[in-house]
This record gives structure tokens, sequence and C-alpha cells, in this order.
């Protein structure tokens, strides 16, 4: 006959390994929630934009004569090239502005921009979770790992170290372009 002892540590045990699956199984369903709820909000913007081209009175464009411009068909074209079917970051180039991003990219980009300016060196990813007021819990601290991946792959950040990131050579200050 098995002891009760013996008994408590086994339901104990179960126990442990439900509760384990299970903050895996929340860690999981938390960090989709995070893609779903940025995916949500960039829908919001793209609506938004679209609703204020669309306006009727949207800057009297009606009335405006528009020629064409050299250089507008330059960005065109630059843009195009820099932004890639289901692609949210463009990849980085001379003159390219950080407003392309969205806006937890360029919130990224600030961060780093500030460590730069004030010889701090790179910061990590949970770090990051600090400076933006996120709880830091796996699932805020890898989508904003994702983010930052994302931007060292199109070139707006480097990884020198593993996990520790900074902006990539030429990228410098918001709204330089550069």
């Amino acid at each position: 006959m098995p002891s009760v002892v013996g008994l408590l540590e086994q339901h104990e045990l179960a126990a442990r390994r439900r509760v384990d699956g299970l903050r895996e199984e929340a860690d999981r369903i938390q960090a989709e929630l995070a893609a779903a709820e940025l995916e949500w909000q960039e829908w919001t913007i793209a609506r938004r934009r679209v609703d204020t081209v669309l306006a009727p009175d949207g800057g009297a464009t009606a009335e405006v004569e528009v020629t064409a411009d050299p250089r507008d068909a330059q960005v065109q074209a630059a843009l195009q090239d820099a932004a890639k079917p289901k692609s949210q970051v463009p990849m980085w180039r001379q003159g390219v502005a950080w407003s392309v991003l969205s806006v937890d990219y360029q919130r990224i980009l600030v961060a780093l921009a500030d460590r730069a300016r004030l010889y701090q060196g790179p910061l990590t990813c949970q770090e990051m979770a600090v400076a933006f007021g996120l709880d830091v819990v796996p699932a805020k601290v890898e989508a904003l790992r994702s983010k930052a991946k994302r931007l060292v792959a199109r070139g707006w950040l480097a990884e020198r170290q593993p996990g520790r990131f900074t902006l990539a050579a030429g990228v410098s200050g918001p709204g330089d372009g550069s």
C-alpha cells in the first residue's frame, strides 16, 4: 500500500505538470493575441488613411492641378522596391524616412537613437519592454524581439551581439531619412 506522502507527491507532480502546460498555452495565446492586436491596429490605421484620402473635402483635390514631377516617380519606384508585398518593414536605404515604418517600429528606433545619442550602447528586448512600460513577460518580450529582428533583417538595426540591438551604420535620428 502506497504511503500518504507518496500519494500527495504524485498529486502534486500531476498538478504541477498541468499548471506548466496551462502556462505554456497561456504564453502562446498571449503572443498570438499580441500579434492579432498589432494587425488590428495596422488595419485601423489603414482604414483611417483610406477614409482621409476618399473624404469629399479631403484637401479640395478636385480643384488642384497635378503636374508630373520626375522626383515623384523616383520616390514611388523606391518605395515599391523597399516595401515587398506583405512586408511591414521596407528595406533601409539612404534617404528612406522613419515615417515609412509603423509606430511600433519607430518607437524601437527612437529608443535606440536615444541610447546612441547618449553613448549608452546596445539595448536588449527586455530593456525595451521596461522602457516602453510593458509587462516584462515572455509574450511581450518576444513580440519586441520579433520586431527588432525584422528591423535587423531589413537593415534598420544591427545585432552585433545576440539579443543586443543598436541602430545600423548610416541610420540616424528620426526624420533625417538616413
